[in-house]
């Protein structure tokens, strides 16, 4: 049985920078964070993605296993590796170094898709980074969401622009491209000013609007995020709380709001739960370890109640 939420990208294992300046081992991809992040919250979730017939590869297969996220649309290869990423921090906040030329998911491309998996979810998931990692890989998100589509599914995108990976023109043309085409738009505030030359997050909010999206959640940082249908809009409250690390807090932002919307709440209900596990998620260190599962989240957010 297909999944509700199926994710698509890249998975790279994690090194993370720790205040004694030793690096500590993790997992990490923003698409397999907001995957883990969603079934925390008991959503069924799917990954789809290349990765090695390495021992990273085997390392994610048994978190992906151990989360409960279903792996039957992933595929390790034995010509090519998982990718690596290392996270530093300083204070301009945390930097990130990638290793991941020629991986396994940077060669997927779209005669690799698992089509009925595609045809048969509720939301597919994909982001900038999911794009930028190859031509043959922006290729294969666009078969897959034209898949999704013309199915009756949901797309889901998050922008998540690293210009470490592609220029800022390409990063433009390409993600306003998937954005046309996307249901649910999950931009963060630095990547849309970069992306749309736009300032003001209603200006934003109207620009992917205009695209075609449905919902757009613009997330501000501590200052929560904005809401917004071709109907009403909300800034919806961030929580506070004593961060060490933002690292996937973002993906962890996709993964809350995704399980809430296919659980039936309404955008404005999702950013509230999605606000707060964001918010918990950045009380630990590296990506996936500090993410909140639902009771977590719940009691958080009924200490407001």
């Amino acid at each position: 049985m297909t999944p509700d939420i199926l994710c698509l990208g890249e998975p790279m294992l994690e090194f993370n920078q720790q205040p004694d300046g030793n690096y500590l081992p993790g997992h990490g991809g923003d698409t397999s964070n907001c995957a883990i992040a969603a079934a925390r919250q008991g959503a069924s979730v799917g990954y789809v993605t290349h990765i090695g017939a390495d021992t990273f590869g085997n390392s994610f297969m048994d978190l992906w296993q151990a989360e409960g996220v279903d792996t039957s649309t992933v595929r390790q290869v034995n010509e090519a590796h998982t990718g690596v990423y290392f996270v530093t921090h300083g204070a301009n906040g945390h930097e990130f170094s990638y290793f991941r030329a020629g991986s396994a998911s940077s060669r997927m491309g779209p005669d690799d898709l698992p089509v009925s998996a595609l045809q048969s979810v509720k939301i597919l998931h994909v982001s900038g980074i999911s794009q930028a990692i190859s031509d043959t890989a922006a290729d294969a998100v666009f078969a897959a969401i034209q898949t999704v589509k013309d199915a009756g599914g949901m797309v889901s995108y998050d922008t998540n622009l690293r210009l470490k990976l592609w220029p800022i023109e390409r990063a433009r043309a390409v993600t306003h491209a998937a954005m046309a085409q996307c249901d649910i738009a999950l931009p963060g505030l630095d990547d849309a000013e970069q992306l749309t030359g736009l300032c003001d997050p209603d200006a934003i909010a109207d620009f992917y609007l205009n695209l075609g999206a449905k919902i757009v959640a613009l997330t501000l940082g501590a200052e929560g995020t904005l809401v917004a249908t071709p109907e009403r809009r909300e800034r919806v409250e961030g929580r506070r709380v004593e961060a060490v690390d933002a690292t996937a807090a973002g993906d962890t932002f996709d993964g809350a709001f995704l399980s809430r919307i296919v659980a039936g709440d309404d955008p404005f209900q999702a950013a509230r739960y999605a606000n707060a596990a964001a918010a918990l998620s950045t009380q630990g260190y590296g990506a996936v370890a500090p993410m909140p599962r639902k009771d977590a989240v719940e009691a958080f957010l009924s200490e407001e109640d």
